[in-house]
């Protein structure tokens, strides 16, 4: 708290030149005697603030002094300005001044490094109030409410202790406290459906490792995929799962959990992907060409030439 009003006294005196000791005990709220305290603090820390005796003195700031001279070296305060344009995605507006104060302060132009677009392509309604609600509730120490799908796609309502939004892998999870569970877990943000924060307070700090519940069977393919998906072959796989054949399609040899996700996305590359191993897996694939060609077909053929 102190170190704030320190900051605020800094920051009220820039912008208004001088105040009296009575007028900044009064804006912060605390006595003057406290406010002198804070002078001397300030002094200590070689901040040029001295005091003016007379009718029209006051505590004032030798002219000229801007903060950067005496916080912040020069990459502080871009790493200052960078994370807070970072943050500014899942701000409020009244944390996105904070952001415009300090660049003032450091005489800075705002350089626009980051820009995250939390919607979807198919600009799906809500989904930024989800973040503000999670935000929110966080900030508040406030248990969320809300309707989850797992992986295979099964709905339950859930109430947990929100802690932290966390993004890995092309994806925002919630770091959470689950109620039902007691235990932390990690619930995918585009899962939670009907988020609604309660009046239910909580007290628990965020561990230092959460882990992904991992009891699920995975399965390692081998992927042949033609050179005319290289766009989605770079975007959706490691470096190190990649062959380029001399022909410039591509051998992937990757490891999934084994569900109904993995077969959807092998067909999500059409024609142009085919299962080498597991053989079984390869079965799989096939059987499910067959029905979906099927459902294309007037006649209910054996569609023996899919080998």
């Amino acid at each position: 708290m102190q170190m704030n009003r320190l900051f605020g006294i800094v920051y009220f005196l820039l912008a208004k030149k001088s105040a009296t000791a009575k007028e900044l005990a009064e804006r912060f709220e605390v006595s003057t005697r406290t406010i002198y305290r804070d002078i001397e603090i300030l002094s200590g820390a070689n901040i040029p603030i001295y005091t003016n005796q007379g009718k029209s003195g006051g505590i004032c700031l030798l002219e000229n002094f801007v903060l950067e001279n005496s916080f912040f070296s020069e990459e502080e305060q871009n790493h200052i300005l960078f994370a807070l344009q970072g943050m500014n995605t899942l701000s409020r507006q009244d944390e996105r001044s904070i952001l415009e104060k300090l660049t003032i302060l450091f005489h800075k132009n705002q350089t626009n490094w980051i820009d995250v677009d939390l919607s979807s392509w198919e600009n799906v309604a809500g989904q930024d109030e989800r973040f503000q609600v999670i935000k929110e509730a966080i900030l508040k120490q406030r248990v969320l409410q809300f309707v989850y799908y797992n992986a295979s796609g099964e709905e339950k309502e859930r109430r947990a202790e929100p802690l932290q939004i966390y993004f890995k892998d092309k994806a925002w999870y919630l770091k959470a406290f689950a109620q039902d569970k007691q235990a932390y877990r990690l619930f995918k943000i585009s899962r939670m459906k009907k988020i609604e924060m309660q009046e239910e307070n909580f007290e628990r700090e965020l561990p230092e490792t959460i882990e992904k519940k991992t009891d699920f069977k995975t399965i390692k393919l081998e992927l042949e995929i033609a050179k005319e998906m290289a766009y989605r072959v770079y975007d959706e796989f490691e470096k190190e799962t990649i062959t380029k054949k001399e022909n410039g399609d591509f051998l992937i040899n990757i490891e999934y959990p084994e569900n109904d996700w993995v077969y959807g996305y092998i067909l999500s590359f059409g024609e142009y992907a085919k299962v080498l191993a597991p053989k079984y897996a390869k079965e799989i694939v096939k059987q499910r060409v067959k029905k979906m060609a099927k459902k294309y077909f007037k006649y209910d053929i054996s569609l023996s030439y899919l080998k």
